[in-house]
């Protein structure tokens, strides 16, 4: 699949597969931000993107973000569809720092998969559905 990108930034990498270890796709700062505990902000990623039709962005942090930069996303998970394609509309990281905290110009932060839309669904009510019950939220044990 060809996606066409295109690059706000000429001082982040180039999007690419990490050594064939994961379907997933490192983003980068684009610009150095400084957050100071309990402070939002928006860090621009330097790239907009041109998605096929049917499908959308699903951006999450890092596993070791909070831990480097000790910043959460605000959203928990990005979504970008394929209609956010113009020449100007930059992927952003919503970040709120738990710390105070800088992330410089490249820092990788997050991560992106390409998904395809979901089918439509059409929701049957039922008076019950069948299976035995597995014991609430929470009720596979502890690891």
């Amino acid at each position: 699949m060809n996606i066409r990108i295109k690059y706000l930034s000429d001082q982040i990498d180039r999007l690419t597969y990490i050594d064939g270890k994961s379907d997933w796709i490192d983003l980068r700062a684009a610009k150095e931000v400084s957050l100071k505990q309990g402070e939002y902000g928006l860090i621009p990623l330097g790239i907009a993107m041109e998605l096929p039709r049917g499908y959308e962005a699903h951006i999450v942090p890092r596993s070791s973000t909070f831990k480097q930069f000790g910043i959460i996303q605000t959203n928990h998970m990005g979504i970008i569809d394929e209609t956010y394609c113009g020449d100007h509309d930059q992927w952003f990281f919503p970040a709120y720092a738990l710390r105070d905290t800088v992330i410089h110009v490249n820092d990788r932060i997050c991560q992106f998969r390409i998904m395809e839309h979901q089918p439509p669904i059409v929701f049957e009510e039922a008076e019950t559905l069948g299976h035995e019950d597995r014991g609430g939220y929470g009720s596979t044990g502890r690891a």
